[in-house]
């Protein structure tokens, strides 16, 4: 369940029976518990700031927004300015009411470079805060809101209400929740990117190390100069080592020529040329291989 929704939750919960302004008690312990709540630290292994300066960030920051807020990707950029419009409504309730104005917490920073779930503990509570204020500047109109509102019937309130204030504050509350999906969708993708690369360097760097380890068995063959085709011989075994290493390395060890015939014709005549090779040969030399590689270093 996204962050959204459980902020949107915990909004709804406190709409159910619309509570007077004066509760202040029970709003403190939904906030208390609605702070406590923390999110799991995922791990994103992309590199955010190399994502980010690839982006085409098409849409103008003023000069008033920070350095943070100016550099925000697409995503993180579409929800700081549709919270800035909700807390200046809120503020802007606030005042219309004589109330005192909340001081608000969320910033550019806190989704900078990119959007993370456990990164918008102040956000959650800044939107809270704003629905306290709206439930105390505007508790007889909120008291024909229905229970659990969705988005749709909130933003149908919103249209129908002359207070401008109060439907820029929930108009915006809910470009906030839609934001808030967006920036989880985008958070989720980059997530699954980098599970991908992982995965995809993981395969590459074996298959790298398996390409290594056949040419040191190939090189220690050559070396040795034993008359068997060793490029063909390894790459039995590793195909074959795949599937069942401990039966391949057996075979490697008491019986080589399984993977490649030994080449008789190569095998080096004895007493100075003058005893040819023989098939039987081929098995002593079979062993030999086999021995060799019982000691062999991986």
């Amino acid at each position: 369940m996204s962050d959204s929704k459980n902020v949107h939750d915990e909004v709804a919960g406190f709409l159910n029976d619309n509570p007077p302004a004066s509760d202040d008690d029970d709003f403190d312990l939904l906030l208390d518990n609605f702070i406590a709540k923390q999110m799991e630290d995922a791990q994103d292994n992309i590199n955010d700031a190399e994502e980010l300066r690839q982006q085409n960030l098409e849409e103008v920051i003023s000069e008033d927004d920070d350095e943070y807020a100016a550099n925000l990707a697409t995503e993180e950029k579409q929800l700081f300015n549709a919270y800035k419009s909700f807390a200046g409504a809120i503020i802007a309730c606030s005042l219309a009411a004589k109330l005192e104005a909340p001081v608000f917490s969320f910033e550019a920073q806190d989704i900078y470079p990119r959007f993370r779930p456990n990164r918008i503990n102040n956000l959650n509570q800044d939107i809270l805060t704003g629905w306290h204020i709206l439930l105390a500047a505007q508790p007889v109109r909120l008291s024909s809101l229905p229970p659990n509102p969705s988005d749709e019937q909130i933003l149908n309130f919103a249209e129908k209400t002359t207070d401008e204030n109060l439907q820029a504050a929930l108009i915006s509350y809910v470009e906030v929740l839609i934001e808030l999906d967006g920036c989880e969708i985008a958070y989720n993708m980059r997530k699954a990117k980098a599970k991908k690369r992982k995965i995809e360097r993981q395969i590459i760097e074996e298959h790298n190390q398996r390409k290594e380890r056949m040419q040191k068995y190939i090189a220690a063959i050559e070396a040795k100069k034993f008359p068997i085709d060793a490029e063909r011989l390894v790459n039995n075994y590793f195909k074959t080592a795949r599937k069942d290493p401990e039966g391949a390395q057996k075979i490697l060890e008491t019986n080589p020529a399984t993977y490649a015939p030994i080449q008789v014709d190569k095998i080096q005549p004895r007493f100075f040329g003058m005893i040819k090779p023989k098939p039987e040969d081929g098995i002593r030399v079979n062993k030999e291989i086999g021995d060799f590689f019982k000691k062999f270093k991986k």
